[in-house]
């Protein structure tokens, strides 16, 4: 019984010696990029034999991002739209402009959240308002909404009343309620037509969206440009003072 266990370890020795021995396996990379740690050794009382184990530990990929490209908008289109008094279609247009401006994600969404108008650059909102005020004669454009939405305060009740975005009831009482899209709204430009009823933002969802476009960074000096004609027009309006309705003497002879 002795000679077999002496065989055994015998046996149990050459193989673990060949073991050691024998060259070590590559790995295959893999995703999660596997890295080797210092091997650890195991001894034993009676027969000590050293072996090599292999552990890996986890590390998070890294991916390399690589730039997106994205190609020059076009206004062409809209060009188009409005300068062959289309108006319905140049609001599609808008609409369409103003997803591809915010980004992938409200190009999946297929609509912009009004967080992501930050990310829309002045120089295209501007672009997009200068040509709908081109086409109608100072009529359309977000610009021209701004300072109607700033003359009702800031309330967007009375702004879209004024705008026509809203009809009167045939009530007692004096109630409105949102217009029905398309049908209800003016797609063409005469005397008739509300100032700033164009372009179209969708407020039944809230008013955050467009709270967000007429407040960006595009249309900060509206506001200024305003206030300074209306001052002006208040100085040269205003009540002249009382030396000025009397004529200064002449004392020349």
């Amino acid at each position: 019984m002795t000679t077999h266990s002496l065989a055994s370890l015998h046996h149990q020795y050459s193989f673990l010696k060949r073991l050691s021995n024998s060259e070590s396996i590559p790995l295959t990379p893999s995703s999660l990029f596997l890295h080797p740690s210092p091997s650890s050794s195991s001894s034993s009382s009676s027969t000590t034999t050293t072996t090599t184990t292999t552990t890996f530990s986890l590390s998070p990929t890294t991916s390399s991002s690589t730039p997106t490209t994205s190609n020059p908008i076009s206004f062409d289109t809209l060009k188009h739209h409005l300068s062959t008094q289309n108006f319905f279609q140049a609001d599609e247009e808008t609409r369409r402009l103003l997803i591809v401006l915010a980004g992938e994600a409200a190009q999946k969404r297929r609509y912009v959240f009004f967080s992501e108008v930050q990310f829309i650059s002045e120089a295209d909102l501007k672009a997009i308002d200068e040509l709908w005020k081109q086409y109608s004669n100072n009529k359309f454009g977000y610009s021209v909404q701004k300072r109607l939405w700033q003359k009702a305060n800031k309330d967007f009740t009375k702004f879209f009343i004024k705008v026509g975005w809203m009809k009167k009831l045939d009530t007692e009482i004096e109630q409105y309620n949102y217009r029905a899209f398309p049908n209800e709204f003016t797609w063409e430009l005469n005397d008739e037509t509300p100032e700033g009823h164009l372009p179209l933002t969708n407020a039944l969802r809230g008013t955050q969206l467009l709270n967000s476009i007429l407040s960006h960074p595009a249309f900060e000096g509206e506001e200024d440009e305003k206030e300074a004609e209306v001052k002006g027009s208040l100085r040269d309006n205003g009540p002249k003072p009382l030396s000025s309705l009397f004529p200064k003497p002449d004392y020349s002879f």
